[in-house]
């Protein structure tokens, strides 16, 4: 059975690799909002899949079955949604990831028309868990908004090293320059490596010989940020290691990204 869900999960997320939006359901007894174990755990093995960190953005919608009150099936949808929404939290999923939350009510059905009645209602009762893939900008965007991904590609690194270069540090002098027009906005520094082995997740920096290489150009660029006047409480950074190439040049994996968290 444990060998089938990961053959299944395998090809969800492969199917997902190839799309910008896809969604994954979780389903309520009837006039229940809580979940029993199985449908938690179809969740949970969401979370802790080494895919789960290219999603930049969850949405949660939400249903119920024909029966009941318009008003009732209103309140019971938002019910079903804030119950996964809790779980997404309690296992380490950061509010920011989570951009709408909405019951949609009752599903409407013409009973004379459908087959399997039973089994429609029972896939009427879910959550639809949306994962937003965003492709990511080159450049920084004239209207920037929360979930944009800015991969600074003029930022680059020699390899081994978490050192910033007198180009690198004037292409942040640049973006500086952009955030300050901003104020309001928050982000993630992201880094990133090429060329480990497979066995690691992360690189060895020369500098410290510890193998936290993704990290250390990531808080670097927060460093500099900083020196440059950008408020920590803006800014926040983490290492991805060699979990997102590109599938280009070596040189453009080991690299930093902006990822907008709020505006």
């Amino acid at each position: 059975m444990k060998n089938i869900f990961q053959i299944l999960l395998f090809l969800f997320f492969g199917y997902l690799s190839a799309q910008e939006n896809t969604a994954q359901s979780v389903y309520f007894d009837f006039d229940k909002f809580s979940l029993n174990k199985n449908q938690i755990n179809t969740i949970c093995n969401l979370i802790n899949s080494p895919d789960f960190s290219q999603f930049e953005s969850i949405q949660l919608y939400g249903y119920c079955d024909d029966r009941g009150t318009e008003d009732y099936n209103n309140k019971l949808s938002e019910n079903r949604v804030a119950t996964v929404q809790k779980i997404l939290l309690s296992n380490g999923v950061h509010q920011n990831k989570i951009f709408i939350c909405e019951g949609r009510g009752r599903v409407i059905l013409d009973k004379d028309t459908v087959k399997n009645l039973k089994e429609t209602r029972d896939r009427n009762r879910r959550v639809d868990l949306v994962f937003n893939i965003k492709k990511g900008y080159t450049s920084f965007p004239e209207s920037p908004k929360a979930g944009d991904l800015i991969i600074l590609d003029r930022v680059s690194f020699d390899m081994g090293s978490s050192v910033l270069s007198s180009k690198a540090k004037k292409e942040l002098d640049r973006i500086v320059v952009l955030l300050a027009k901003h104020p309001s906005l928050r982000f993630e520094i992201k880094g990133h490596v090429c060329c480990t082995s497979s066995k690691y997740s992360d690189a060895i920096d020369r500098e410290t010989q510890s193998r936290n290489l993704s990290v250390n150009r990531a808080k670097n660029v927060f460093v500099y940020f900083r020196s440059r006047g950008i408020s920590p409480y803006r800014m926040a950074y983490k290492g991805y290691g060699n979990r997102f190439p590109l599938g280009k040049e070596d040189a453009q994996d080991r690299r930093v990204e902006l990822f907008i968290t709020k505006l």
